[in-house]
């Protein structure tokens, strides 16, 4: 479709809300009625060629004694969908009925008649309520009349002049979700909402996605059916595009490909337009129905962290762009779990257990803080890993910077990316430009992770910098300020592919970015303060004379820089120079070490890089042991950690002035502002 002609579009809808729906609604409910509207009149148009073709072999089959839970495959085969409609009525017979209670009923019988795919979708948006709404403002006839002017064409076709031309164009699923995002994120810029739709992904972000996950396997596409997921597929565009991208690039190979499109979305309005648009999609004629007639869930409504829509399922691409810097407690709390009880998740999306070959069982933990949950969609992706086909699975999903260091050596962060690193299953992370999102102007980073690497990729990570490949936009939609136009992304691929050093190319070394994170202790030094104040703590009065007389026995010559020393000397039981001790002592720098104690105010940590020649040992010599010499490594407290950090590979230092060109700058203002004083002064007076 064509700008001019998708800008027309959009405006006759967005115009429906303020001809049909003010003074009448809010202007925050005016997103609940215009879109699902718009996708029950879109599905609508698809089922109208056969509508009355439909009706009559229903009759047929409830003659023939058929249960209707088994008529709606048969059915299926005439409109060519997986969906039909056995009403009486169409979105266009309901135009001519004035009466507004026949055309409540009318309309409720029409959304009835929908089968069970459409009946989930007119749920999600909770339609029958704003049926009631409108019927009850008296706008429902005049909704219907605008949705089924023959000057707005929402099918996936175009509509023909009289003359053979087109005199409407199709509405493709790209098209679709563009509009639905667009009207989305306008009815709630009208309304001075910003968070719904803040996750939304741009369409040149989308084909960005798509051609990483696909054409660097192009040619390795075969003649077989392709799963596509999305665990945050929104309205459903990376799948429908990738889709799309995966049969053109296959045909080009000579290759015939199925495709099966599975996702899971949280918001339920989204979530129906998703699946109303990729029910028209060509991979819905592959959809595989059980007993009763019904599709395969391909695609779920509910939280992908806590209700995992297709367990035990795996895929041969998984692209995602996940909600980042939300908490995820909601989660918490439909595990039956408190915030503060991350250790008792068991899910094996998140909580990898293997078996050793001793035996032992390893449980990888996977699960972040519970500020952040885009680690968890990443986790989930990585369960879903293929390990028994040629292509594997490729993983592509967007995160923010926190993805790369967020997290302690230990924590759910750190151990995902060491999980995925130290498996070698990390290709790249490229590193994209800020404002490239709607709602946000931050940088983001997409991870690029698959069981099945080339050979010269083995062991190795590419760090691709394209935070400076974008095309600006001529004006600003809401943050996003550039795009990633189709240049763009042939750079991106190309630097993906080449798999060479340049300035925007790094290559590391998996352990490049591991570590060691040692807690470095020094010994405890007190020093004895004999004439201390014993009232100050806790010991009783008889307790306060048998330390003090236990101190008068103390030999003259026991020196008080030496604690073991000392309290030897004292006799005392170890309950009571336990709470003796700190009363009468300090720390002291210049006092004998405490055996066996370490001075806890004095407790580092630090990161040593795994490719550290000499490993821990020579770190301590050369970095700490010089400057501290009685440091030592608890060896206990030793963890490894993983962690990455664009700046430091692709730091671009800022030029200084020379001292020149700034005496140069001095002496202009100087010579500017010669005699302006005088000037001022003589002013004044």
């Amino acid at each position: 479709m064509e700008q001019t002609q998708y800008n027309q579009l959009f405006s006759f809808i967005w115009n429906i809300a303020n001809d049909v729906l003010v003074n009448a609604f809010d202007k925050g409910d005016y997103k609940k009625i215009i879109l699902p509207m718009m996708v029950l009149r879109r599905l609508d148009i698809l089922l109208e060629p056969t509508h009355d073709q439909v009706l009559k072999q229903k009759e047929v089959l409830s003659k023939l004694g058929i249960p209707e839970s088994a008529q709606d495959v048969q059915l299926y085969s005439i409109t060519g969908y997986p969906f039909c409609n056995t009403s009486r009525f169409t979105m266009k017979s309901l135009r001519g009925e004035i009466n507004p209670v026949r055309l409540k009923q009318n309309f409720l019988e029409y959304l009835d008649g929908f089968s069970h795919d459409v009946q989930d979708i007119i749920d999600k948006f909770k339609l029958k309520q704003q049926v009631d709404n409108l019927s009850d403002a008296g706008r429902l006839g005049a909704i219907i009349e605008k949705f089924t002017d023959d000057n707005i064409n929402l099918g996936i076709t175009p509509v023909l002049d009289k003359d053979g031309n087109v005199r409407l164009p199709g509405v493709d699923n790209h098209t679709m979700g563009t509009l639905f995002e667009q009207l989305l994120r306008k009815f709630n810029e009208e309304n001075s909402v910003t968070a719904a739709g803040e996750h939304f992904t741009p369409r040149d972000y989308v084909a960005l996605l798509a051609d990483i996950a696909v054409i660097p396997v192009a040619d390795k596409l075969q003649s077989a059916t392709y799963s596509i997921y999305d665990g945050a597929c929104g309205t459903g565009g990376i799948l429908s595009i990738s889709e799309k991208l995966i049969k053109d690039l296959a045909e080009k190979h000579g290759r015939q490909v199925n495709i099966q499109l599975y996702g899971q979305e949280l918001q339920p309005e989204t979530y129906a337009t998703c699946k109303a648009d990729l029910m028209l999609s060509s991979s819905a004629k592959s959809f595989q129905y059980n007993h009763a007639g019904k599709t395969r869930e391909r695609f779920y409504c509910g939280s992908t962290i806590s209700e995992d829509g297709h367990p035990g399922m795996h895929f041969d691409f998984c692209i995602s762009n996940p909600p980042f810097g939300t908490p995820w407690k909601e989660d918490m709390h439909r595990w039956g779990l408190k915030d503060n009880e991350k250790d008792k998740i068991t899910d094996s999306r998140f909580v990898f257990s293997s078996l050793l070959p001793d035996g032992h069982m390893e449980t990888e933990n996977f699960v972040p803080g519970i500020g952040d949950p885009q680690m968890l969609f990443l986790a989930n992706n990585l369960s879903r890993m293929k390990d028994d086909t040629e292509l594997g699975t490729r993983i592509v999903e967007v995160h923010n910077g926190s993805s790369l260091f967020t997290g302690n050596a230990g924590g759910g962060e750190s151990n995902l990316r060491q999980y995925i690193i130290s498996h070698d299953l990390l290709e790249a992370i490229i590193a994209m430009p800020e404002k490239d999102f709607y709602n946000t102007g931050i940088g983001t980073f997409v991870w690029v992770v698959t069981n099945r690497k080339e050979p010269r990729r083995c062991g190795k990570v590419q760090l691709i910098d394209a935070t400076g490949i974008k095309t600006p936009l001529r004006k600003n939609l809401g943050e996003k300020n550039c795009e990633t136009n189709a240049d763009d992304r042939r750079r991106i691929i190309q630097l993906l592919m080449d798999f060479k050093e340049t300035p925007e190319s790094k290559i590391f070394p998996n352990d490049e970015f591991g570590y060691w994170e040692i807690t470095v202790d020094r010994p405890l030094r007190l020093r004895v303060l004999p004439d201390a104040d014993l009232t100050r703590g806790k010991l009783t009065a008889a307790e306060q004379e048998q330390c003090r007389q236990a101190m008068d026995s103390v030999p003259a010559d026991t020196p008080l820089d030496d604690w073991d020393a000392y309290a030897s000397a004292l006799g005392l039981k170890k309950t009571l120079l336990k709470k003796l001790r700190p009363l009468i002592s300090v720390t002291d720098p210049q006092a004998k070490p405490v055996s066996g104690e370490m001075d806890k105010a004095l407790r580092d940590v630090e990161q040593v890089p795994l490719r550290y020649e000499g490993g821990i040992e020579a770190f301590m010599r050369n970095e700490v042991l010089p400057y501290t010499p009685d440091a030592v490594v608890s060896d206990d407290d030793t963890k490894v950690g993983y962690e990455l950090s664009f700046t430091k590979y692709f730091y671009k230092p800022v030029q200084l002035r020379s001292v020149h060109d700034i005496v140069a700058d001095i002496t202009g203002i100087e010579q500017e502002t010669d005699g302006l004083l005088e000037e001022i002064l003589s002013i004044t007076k």
